[in-house]
C-alpha cells in the first residue's frame, strides 16, 4: 500500500511549517499568492486527499450523526432515510443507521452505543414496544443533539417532526362516512405508540361529528404483526356487527386484513371498504387496493428532521430551543379502484 501523503509531508518537501500548508490550502489570504499556488501544485501532484476525519476532530465532531428506526424493511422508514440521506450527504455527513426491530431493549443498548461513540446527534423513532424514556432522556442530559420523528413519545422535551395523524385519520374516517359507511371499524395500533392514541382520537371525532355510534367491538388493537392483524380482522368479520369498511393502521394491516375478507368471500372495496395510512408505491400495481390512503410525507419528515439536526450541530439552532414540525396529511383516493 501507498503511504498516504499528509501535510506534513507537503510541508517537509516544500520547506515550510504545517500551520501554513494547512492555510494554504484554505486560500488564507495571509499566505502569499506563490506559496498558495506551491502548496496545491504539490497537493495535486501527490495526490493529497483532506482526512475528514483529522478535520472533523479539529472542530470537535465525529462528522457522524445516528439514526435509529423500527424497521428498514418497511417502505415508510426507507423514504424517511432518502430524505435524510440527501441533506447529510450535501453536508459531507455520515449516517449510521440501525434498526431497533420494534424491540425497547435492541432500542435502548443502540443508544447506549452511540453515546459511548460520541456521534455528532442522533435522529430516533421509537421502537412500539417504548414505553419509558429514561434511555432517551439520558441522551438530552448528555447534551448529544436528538430530534424525534414520526414515532414520538408523550411528555417529553426534544426536537420533533412528525404527520399530524389525528387529522389523518379524521379526514379519511369521514370520507368514509360521507360515502355511506356506517360501521367502520378502526384496526389500530397498541397502545404505547403516540401515533395510535392520534388516530383513535380522529377517529372517533370524524364518527361524532358524523353521528355516528362508537362501537368498541368495531375498535381493535394489534402489534402490527400479521398474525396479530388476521387474529382481529377474523374477530370482526365474525361479529354480530360486521364492519362495511375498515380504518387501518397502515397499508401492511391493511393489505394483511383484506386477505382475510376474501377468505370469508367477501369482494374488496364492494362488500367492505378499506382506507389506510402510508401510501405506498406497490399500491399502485395492486388489481384492489385500498380505496384511499394517508400519505404522511416521509421523505419530508427525514429531511426536515436532518435539517433541523445540522441547524443545531452549526449553532443556529439552541440546543434547548425545541423545534415542532408537524406536517399536514393528504388523503390520496383511488376511487377508479371501488368494485361495483
Amino acid at each position: 500500500m501507498k503511504d498516504v501523503i499528509t501535510i506534513k509531508e507537503i510541508a517537509r518537501q516544500l520547506n515550510v511549517s504545517p500551520s501554513t500548508v494547512s492555510r494554504a490550502l484554505q486560500n488564507h489570504p495571509r499566505i502569499s499568492a506563490q506559496t498558495r499556488d506551491a502548496v496545491h501544485a504539490l497537493a495535486d501532484q501527490l495526490k493529497y486527499s483532506p482526512s475528514t476525519i483529522a478535520r472533523n476532530l479539529q472542530r470537535g465532531r465525529t462528522g457522524v450523526i445516528g439514526m435509529v428506526l423500527p424497521e428498514i424493511r418497511e417502505n415508510f422508514f426507507s423514504e424517511v432515510i432518502n430524505g435524510v440521506e440527501e441533506l447529510a450527504f450535501e453536508h459531507h455527513i455520515t449516517v449510521a443507521l440501525y434498526q431497533s426491530h420494534d424491540r425497547f431493549d435492541r432500542e435502548k443498548q443502540i443508544l447506549t452505543m452511540l453515546a459511548s461513540n460520541r456521534v455528532d446527534g442522533v435522529l430516533l423513532s421509537v421502537a412500539k414496544e417504548t414505553q419509558q424514556i429514561h434511555h432517551i432522556q439520558e441522551l438530552i442530559d448528555r447534551q448529544i443533539p436528538l430530534v424525534l420523528f414520526d414515532r414520538i413519545p408523550p411528555h417529553i422535551a426534544a426536537h420533533q417532526v412528525e404527520c399530524n395523524m389525528e387529522k389523518g385519520a379524521y379526514e379519511a374516517t369521514k370520507w368514509l362516512a360521507r360515502r355511506g359507511h356506517r360501521r367502520i371499524a378502526l384496526l389500530n395500533g397498541p397502545h404505547a405508540l403516540a401515533a395510535s392514541e392520534e388516530r383513535y382520537r380522529g377517529y372517533i371525532k370524524a364518527l361524532l361529528e358524523e353521528g355516528l355510534p362508537v362501537e368498541n367491538v368495531l375498535i381493535k388493537r394489534i402489534d402490527l404483526t400479521a398474525q396479530e392483524t388476521v387474529l382481529k380482522m377474523n374477530q370482526l368479520l365474525s361479529s354480530p356487527i360486521r364492519p362495511d369498511a375498515v380504518l387501518a393502521f397502515n397499508d401492511y394491516v391493511a393489505l394483511d386484513a383484506m386477505q382475510i375478507c376474501r377468505n370469508y368471500g367477501l369482494v374488496v372495496n364492494r362488500d367492505i371498504a378499506f382506507v389506510s395510512f402510508a401510501n405506498l408505491p406497490l399500491n399502485t400495481y395492486l388489481e384492489h387496493p385500498p380505496l384511499a390512503s394517508v400519505e404522511q410525507h416521509p421523505y419530508q419528515i427525514g429531511y426536515m428532521a436532518a435539517e433541523i439536526l445540522l441547524k443545531v450541530l452549526n449553532g443556529k439552532i439552541a440546543p434547548d430551543d425545541w423545534q415542532k414540525v408537524i406536517l399536514e396529511p393528504e388523503l390520496v383516493v383511488r376511487e377508479q379502484n371501488e368494485v361495483l
